[in-house]
């Protein structure tokens, strides 16, 4: 009764599940993604949610084996009564995009947004978050050894790409060459990419795209669950173990998770050991929620704590330990967020504020920092919502960071300098018919960089100081149609643009890991792009194809150019402008014969070509990749049940469009295997997955390596074991 007349004096959404049979179906995960909140449906395909807002609310209907069906429910009542239909399928879920404007899902979306979850990164049996990544096509990473990883988006890396984390923009000195994504993947649900300026939505960095980790989802309504998992890597003798909490009431949420990963240095194929690429990461990840009719925050904190060993003499000491020797990197990150939501009337206010401490140290060959960095940023995001005219709907925003970074070591890199950006822009999405839309926007952006005088003038190490003020207006254009059914065209035209950051305009010194003295520029002018974006789909119920083409047009391009003199025993190379232009794309096809349920075949091919005004290649341009999957699916009476087991042939072909200082690189292949699925063993159940990643012991060279130029090779043969259990 007192339950009863709870409800009653709140929003409610309650129906029933069932399949095209009209029966119910238990388990089913129905979630609102603004408000955090989910449930399950009951052994009668029943779901009831409550504390839902005065408004419009989007709701998901997601279970294994079914379409992904995502509704709206428009001005809620008291008492909202929704059924579903789910409907057998064998593709991928039709998945809530959170990266872009107006979170439609991605049949919906203007934009072409890769999605990924972790889980289907992680049963890939990649070692790392960021090699994860690199199998998505048009993604991959500049890589130091296997703990240092930067991700590549159609050919720009560094601050070309930004990467988001709980709502905010992840900042950690990502200028530098050895500077890894510093994040873990425990504790995050999935990761999104857009692929192409996002300066729109963005701000300064994201003119070559965006990843966007969307954080692990909290327990549904009145529920407590507890997860262990642990993976274990034959060769770095690797482990990683994490162990999460959370539970949740009607109205508040919680969460907690803890990880530690550890590995000694790889091996690579015929058994010799690359020194000092060991690596130690502790990663702590907490979040609060509380939702009602009228407002909806989270509170998440994520803690990271990185020791990394510097590889600088190749294949010298071999060694199992997995205590890090010198040169190492110590990196502690702080990342706090707080995502509200506001509900009015007919419209609502998105606030995302976010605070991130990098405390960067470099050791050379004592334990005390011979470089030292701390980074403190405050980053704020608001978006209005404006009401709905008709089909039309349309958001004004501002956005802005305040940020310091302050030396305490000997040696700089960069000196002690302020940023502060910000930002306004307004966007538009009008839906006609049952299949089209038109999406537009435009933005403004002010960042404004100051720096303190450091060192002797004509001295190494000498930063003059610098007050310099970049402005930019940027626009986007989209148009989505269905041709046919099946058949979905995507059109857009969006222009970037980026900063010049501390290195290019001070340097004065050898850089970190680069061998070479690099000399700034203070006169650089801000990168501007325009990028075209193709996307064409089919889909029918046992066939998926996709092309997708981009031309990337980018003004003041920046680069560095040997200027032919020595300084301090290094060649000298000076940051320089020009224009430059990629273009390329990604194809790719999923097979699911008939009737032959449980075979898919996945194909995808990827290709980008870099050039500068003059017709040289630009740096860091990833070869071409083919990759094919074939996957079957299984279940073995009642103790395995979500079965699979792949084999995956990847083929990278030959990099010979090189800039004047890289080398050429060869191709190679690499076979890899997975198995895996869900044990259920009396009360007892846990997923499990084995994967075998270049199984014969391939010796290659990876072209984006920067252990390269010593001609060390890449990882050989890695068997992953993972386990995941719910307690």
């Amino acid at each position: 009764m007192g339950f009863s007349a709870m409800l009653q004096a709140q929003n409610t959404v309650s129906g029933k599940v069932t399949n095209m049979l009209n029966q119910p179906i238990k388990g089913v995960s129905v979630y609102a993604p603004e408000l955090h909140q989910g449930t399950t449906t009951d052994d009668n395909g029943n779901y009831i949610l409550a504390n839902l807002p005065n408004r419009s609310l989007k709701l998901s209907f997601v279970f294994v084996g079914f379409s992904n069906q995502n509704k709206t429910i428009q001005n809620l009542q008291k008492e909202n009564t929704l059924n579903i239909i789910l409907e057998e399928t064998i593709f991928e879920m039709d998945e809530v995009i959170v990266s872009t404007a107006f979170n439609k899902i991605q049949s919906q979306n203007v934009m072409k947004v890769e999605h990924e979850t972790i889980k289907e990164l992680q049963q890939k049996g990649t070692a790392t978050l960021i090699e994860g990544l690199a199998t998505i096509p048009g993604v991959s990473q500049v890589s130091t050894g296997t703990s240092i990883g930067k991700p590549v988006i159609r050919g720009l890396s560094g601050n070309r790409v930004l990467v988001y984390s709980q709502g905010v923009r992840m900042e950690n000195q990502q200028f530098g060459d050895e500077h890894g994504l510093g994040l873990n993947d425990a504790g995050v649900e999935s990761v999104e990419v857009i692929k192409g300026p996002a300066s729109l939505l963005y701000g300064s960095d994201a003119l070559g795209g965006v990843l966007y980790f969307n954080p692990e989802k909290f327990a549904d309504a009145n529920t407590f669950k507890a997860n262990f998992s642990q993976k274990l890597f034959s060769n770095t003798l690797g482990s990683n173990s994490s162990l999460g909490l959370k539970t949740s009431t009607d109205n508040w949420k919680f969460l907690a998770r803890g990880s530690y990963n550890t590995h000694s240095d790889y091996r690579i194929s015929g058994g010799d050991r690359v020194t000092n690429t060991r690596y130690n990461e502790t990663d702590f990840k907490t979040g609060i929620g509380y939702s009602d009719s009228k407002f909806s925050s989270v509170l998440r904190y994520n803690y990271n704590n990185l020791d990394l060993g510097i590889p600088e003499d190749g294949i010298a000491e071999q060694s199992t330990s997995k205590k890090t020797g010198f040169p190492r990197q110590g990196v502690f990150s702080h990342l706090l967020s707080l995502n509200s939501i506001i509900y009015l009337k007919n419209s609502k206010l998105d606030v995302d504020l976010g605070y991130i401490a990098n405390d960067r140290s470099e050791f050379e060959d004592s334990d005390v920092a011979g470089l030292r960095m701390k980074l403190k940023t405050f980053n704020y995001d608001a978006k209005y919502h404006l009401p709905t005219f008709g089909k039309l709907e349309s958001i004004f925003g501002i956005q802005g960071m305040h940020q310091t970074n302050t030396n305490f070591g000997d040696e700089y890199l960069i000196p002690d300098a302020t940023t502060n950006d910000f930002g306004v822009f307004g966007t538009a999405n009008y839906e006609w018919g049952n299949s089209s839309a038109v999406q537009a926007g435009l933005r403004f952006d002010n960042r404004k960089i100051t720096s303190v005088e450091n060192g002797t003038l004509g001295e190494e190490g000498y930063f003059k100081a610098i007050d310099k003020s970049f402005d930019s207006f940027n626009a986007s254009l989209g148009y989505k149609t269905n041709l046919a059914d099946d058949l979905t065209l995507r059109l857009n035209l969006a222009s970037g643009f980026r900063s010049p950051n501390l290195a290019e305009l001070t340097s004065n010194g050898v850089h970190e890991g680069t061998n070479r003295y690099e000399i700034g520029n203070s006169d650089l002018k801000t990168e501007q792009n325009v990028q075209t974006d193709l996307n064409l789909e089919y889909k029918n119920d046992h066939f998926e194809f996709f092309v997708n083409g981009f031309y990337n047009h980018i003004n003041n391009y920046i680069y560095t150019s040997p200027t032919g003199t020595m300084l301090e025993n290094n060649d000298v190379f000076n940051y320089i402008q020009s224009n430059a232009k990629l273009y390329g794309g990604e194809v790719g096809l999923h097979f699911h014969p008939h009737p032959l349920d449980w075979l898919h075949y996945e194909t995808s091919f990827e290709t980008v070509t870099g050039k500068k005004q003059n017709g040289d290649y630009l740096p860091l341009i990833p070869a071409n990749n083919w990759s094919n999957t074939i996957k079957g699916e299984f279940k073995i009476k009642n103790w395995l049940e979500d079965g699979f087991a792949t084999f995956n042939v990847n083929t990278t072909l030959n990099q010979n469009n090189v800039s004047g200082f890289e080398t050429e690189s060869n191709g190679y292949t690499l076979i890899n295997l997975g198995l895996g699925g869900t044990v259920k063993l009396g009360k007892t159940v846990f997923d499990v997955n084995l994967n075998g990643n270049n199984l014969f012991d391939k010796r290659y060279i990876a072209h984006l390596s920067r252990l390269k130029t010593d001609g060390i090779p890449n990882i050989g043969r890695n068997i992953v074991l993972g386990v995941n259990f719910s307690i």
